[in-house]
């Protein structure tokens, strides 16, 4: 289908409400919309950062999904206690591909579940005993472990429990950080809370809490912040940087640990990838300590090159030198890769449906192999993840925030895609519908796809999945029963 006029997005957005009962239509209008990027901010075309419309199935997460599955879970060496019944900790655990190196069990624990599994009792009598013995336990099953973090599931908020005060007792006598995280799963619209929650934790227990031993900076100290090492992506980040002469101190929190972000501090720049997820650090840091932080881009070579000159600007020659000689030296291998894929991917469309940054971030990348986004939206963004997203969009091109279930699929039949990245609750939707999906949370088992070497294997995917005959000889299960219908008819 070809790109839809202002009037004709408009239209469509109208259509596809009609199917609500009034309050319902009433409310959904403000988080559609057609991209206008003559605006400077989003606000005046689209709500965002609400409460979703009860009764529709939302695809959105929760403030303990925020905290603990993207926030503190990657940080490799501490163990992540989910205080409450096991059900979300069991489903919040692995499930996120954060690579690390270490051996699991000994040094690093991100990818085992450690949880009070809260039962009956303990709603009507409460957990702070509980929570205690299992820190005890844990100190003796598992010694080499940095600290501890209390990642508090929804009965505990509703009961009461002492979190602060059972973690402080634990911190003393165990000599190791134990922060407690307030980060049931009810609290704010969605997940976005939860990183919110998380960030303030990291300043309250964890910054300036330095075990007192020296720390040599250099000139070249930078800081990853949020990324998570979704199939190895902040590993790619860090062998650009480094090829840029930076010195990486510390990664938040993919292949992390507490030690680095008590170094962050003492940083020159902090490189900010997710920035819904942790703005808030970053804006701390830069208020508390001086150390401005810069939102960059490492996805597909469009944007590789443009946020490595932006990084390098706020160095010396030397560094600006070492980036331009880098990005010279990649650039015959991007020309090969662009050259092998775009032939065969031009022109198609996709629309996007994710969380945190992607949405916006991976467009480029898909712009690169002549790939046209001709839809997007964000699970949980606030308005200044749109006020960037705008830019990056074609004008009049379709905007969702927390859309339904049936939006989403009524925009996919109607738009015809050639492809979704969406996430895993999505995808074997669109697949029975004939339609290639990509899970562009976790790189549907592939990645990374930062860097450099990431857009060689992100543009493989592209190309794979499109070019999977599957999907053209695939007929939908309500397209079957017709058929047979129309059989039996005759």
């Amino acid at each position: 289908m070809t790109t839809l006029s202002r009037e004709e997005t408009d239209a469509l957005i109208a259509e596809v409400l009609e199917v609500y009962p009034e309050k319902a239509k009433k409310d959904r209008t403000k988080h559609l919309a057609s991209n206008d990027v003559t605006i400077e901010q989003s606000k005046k075309c689209i709500t965002s950062n609400r409460k979703s419309l009860p009764g529709v199935m939302t695809i959105r997460g929760c403030a303990y999904a925020g905290s603990k599955g993207v926030v503190w879970g990657p940080i490799k060496d501490m163990i992540h206690i989910s205080h409450g019944p096991v059900g979300c900790g069991q489903y919040s655990r692995a499930g996120r591909r954060n690579y690390y190196v270490g051996t699991t069990g000994v040094d690093t624990f991100g990818t085992m579940n450690f949880t009070s599994d809260f039962q009956e009792k303990d709603i009507v009598f409460g957990g702070d005993k509980k929570l205690a013995k299992l820190i005890e336990e844990v100190e003796q099953l598992f010694p080499l472990h940095k600290g501890i973090s209390v990642q508090s599931e929804c009965p505990i908020g509703l009961i009461g429990d002492d979190i602060e005060s059972v973690s402080k007792k634990a911190s003393a006598a165990l000599g190791k950080p134990v922060v407690p995280v307030r980060c049931e799963g009810f609290r704010g619209v969605s997940q976005s809370l939860g990183h919110h929650i998380a960030n303030d934790a990291i300043r309250d227990w964890v910054l300036d809490k330095r075990d007192g031993q020296a720390f040599e900076s250099t000139p070249y100290d930078v800081a990853i912040i949020g990324d998570y090492n979704i199939g190895g992506d902040a590993w790619a980040t860090r062998i650009l940087l480094e090829e840029m002469g930076l010195r990486v101190v510390a990664q938040w929190s993919g292949d992390g640990t507490i030690a680095e972000m008590m170094n962050t501090p003492k940083v020159k720049l902090n490189l900010l990838h997710c920035y819904r997820s942790m703005n808030y650090i970053s804006r701390h840091m830069e208020e508390k300590y001086g150390i401005p932080y810069m939102e960059y881009n490492f996805f597909g070579p469009t944007k590789i090159v443009e946020s490595c000159r932006k990084i390098a600007a706020f160095f010396d020659d030397t560094v600006k030198e070492k980036t331009e000689a880098m990005i010279a030296r990649y650039q015959v291998m991007m020309d090969a890769i662009i050259a092998k894929y775009k032939p065969r991917l031009q022109g198609k469309k996709v629309m996007l449906y994710v969380g945190g940054l992607r949405p916006r971030h991976v467009i480029g990348a898909y712009e690169d192999l002549g790939m046209e986004v001709i839809g997007t939206g964000y699970e949980f963004a606030h308005n200044d993840d749109y006020d960037r997203t705008i830019k990056e969009m074609g004008d009049a091109t379709l905007l969702y925030d927390d859309v339904t279930g049936f939006e989403l699929e009524e925009f996919v039949k109607r738009l015809k895609p050639d492809m979704v990245g969406s996430g895993i609750k999505e995808k074997y939707i669109f697949q029975k519908m004939g339609i290639p999906l990509r899970q562009m949370h976790s790189w549907d088992y592939s990645g990374p796809y930062h860097g450099y070497d990431g857009f060689a294997i992100f543009a493989r995917d592209m190309d794979i999945a499109l070019s999977n005959p599957t999907f053209k000889n695939l007929v939908p299960p309500w397209k079957k029963v017709a058929e047979e219908e129309v059989k039996k008819a005759a």
